[in-house]
C-alpha cells in the first residue's frame, strides 16, 4: 500500500471545484468541526496567496500545496502535490502529518461528494499518544478488508459497526459505517501518525468520526462508545471534541 495522494470521485470536474472553492462546502471534507475550523479553510484555501487556474483544473493553496483536476472515465481524478520542504520553517518537522493530513482529508472530499453532496456533517475527533500503541491495531482495523469490499465487525469499543472499507493506506484506515447516517453511511478514519523528536516522540493515532443526519441520542450514544475507549485506553489525552 501506498500513501498516493489523489483519488479518482465519481463527479464531474466543476463539482470538485464547487467543493475546493465554497468556504461551507470545504468544511463538508476539510478537517473536523473545530472552533477554528473555519479560520483555517480562509487561511488554507482563500488567503491572497492561494492561485486559481483559469480553467478551473489547478488550485494552488497557501503553503504551496497543489490541487489538480483531470477528469477521467470514472469521473475526476483529485492530486494534491506537495510543496517542497522548507527545512528552515516552523513547519517542517510536521511536513509528514501535513502530507498525511492531505491524504485523510482527499477521502473525505471523496466520501462528501460521492454520499452525501448535499449534507452537512457532524463531526468527533480526538488524537492519542503513542504511548499504549497504534489506534488502528488497539481498535481491531489491521486486518480489514481491501478497499470496496464490505465488513462487519465489533470495535474494541464495543460498538457493532458494518459497510464498506473505503481505503487503506500504510498509516490509515477508512471505513463506512451503516449506522452513522439516517440515510446512507458516515465514514470513520483512523491513522497513525509518525514519531517527531522532541514534538511526539513516541507518535500518535488521531480518529475523525463523519456522522449524518443522526439524533441527539444517536450521537451521544456514538461519542460514548469511542470516549469511553478513549479513556480507557489513552488515559492522558484530551477528550473527544
Amino acid at each position: 500500500m501506498t500513501n498516493n495522494l489523489s483519488v479518482v470521485i465519481n463527479s464531474d470536474a466543476q463539482q470538485v471545484w464547487t467543493m475546493l472553492r465554497e468556504p461551507a462546502k470545504v468544511a463538508q471534507w476539510h478537517g473536523w468541526e473545530a472552533d477554528d475550523q473555519s479560520a483555517e479553510i480562509n487561511a488554507i484555501y482563500f488567503s491572497p496567496n492561494v492561485v486559481e487556474s483559469a480553467d478551473h483544473t489547478s488550485l494552488v493553496v497557501d503553503g504551496g500545496d497543489i490541487f489538480t483536476l483531470k477528469p477521467v472515465a470514472a469521473g475526476t481524478e483529485v492530486s494534491v502535490t506537495r510543496a517542497a520542504v522548507d527545512h528552515n520553517s516552523e513547519w517542517a518537522a510536521w511536513d509528514e502529518d501535513i502530507t498525511q493530513g492531505w491524504l485523510t482529508f482527499l477521502h473525505q472530499l471523496r466520501f462528501a461528494l460521492e454520499r452525501h453532496p448535499h449534507g452537512t456533517r457532524r463531526t468527533f475527533f480526538f488524537a492519542v499518544p503513542g504511548t499504549a500503541g497504534s489506534a488502528i491495531e488497539k481498535l481491531g482495523l489491521a486486518d480489514v478488508p481491501a478497499p470496496g469490499e464490505p465488513y462487519s465487525l465489533t470495535l474494541a469499543t464495543g460498538e457493532e459497526v458494518a459497510g464498506k472499507v473505503w481505503y487503506r493506506s500504510n498509516h490509515q484506515v477508512g471505513l463506512t459505517v451503516h449506522s452513522y447516517a439516517e440515510h446512507g453511511d458516515g465514514l470513520v478514519i483512523v491513522a497513525d501518525q509518525p514519531a517527531i523528536p522532541e514534538l511526539r516522540p513516541e507518535g500518535g493515532s488521531l480518529v475523525i468520526v463523519s456522522t449524518y443526519d443522526l439524533g441527539a441520542h444517536q450521537l451521544e450514544a456514538i461519542r460514548d462508545y469511542w470516549d469511553s475507549w478513549r479513556a480507557e485506553n489513552y488515559p492522558t489525552s484530551d477528550p473527544l471534541h
